[in-house]
């Protein structure tokens, strides 16, 4: 067997397994890491010349971003605003990530995945209430 092969084989093995044991605030965390992830997986490909790759992993991260935002539930906070304030910057990231694809350009990738470090460190520091 590819020794590649079975690595992803591993990490896509590993991945359902921290899945189906994570909480919904693990979860988010998950999803932001892997939008980071696809964020920088795109930024390489398109160094290394690989324009359909890039252009994969940035729909992927803008699946993913879609994803937080459609798990957002304003009625469920204490504050509907900051919820609203967080959609808007959900639709702003995914709008520059298709900027970014159909420009081929790192500066905005760079601000989205800054962006999302912003939101995942805030995520981050709520911790799971217990």
């Amino acid at each position: 067997m590819n020794p590649m092969r079975a690595l992803r084989q591993y990490q896509k093995v590993n991945s359902h397994a921290q899945i189906s044991e994570a909480n919904p605030h693990r979860l988010v965390q998950m999803l932001m890491e892997g939008g980071l992830d696809r964020i920088a997986q795109a930024k390489g490909a398109l160094a290394r010349g690989d324009i359909a790759e890039k252009g994969l992993m940035l729909g992927k991260a803008i699946d993913i971003i879609i994803g937080l935002r459609d798990g957002l539930d304003a009625g469920k906070s204490e504050d509907p605003a900051y919820v609203q304030q967080l959609e808007s910057l959900y639709v702003y990231m995914t709008n520059r990530l298709m900027e970014a694809n159909v420009k081929n350009d790192v500066t905005i990738m760079d601000e989205v995945l800054g962006l999302l470090v912003t939101v995942k460190s805030g995520w981050d520091a709520i911790g799971v209430a217990e």
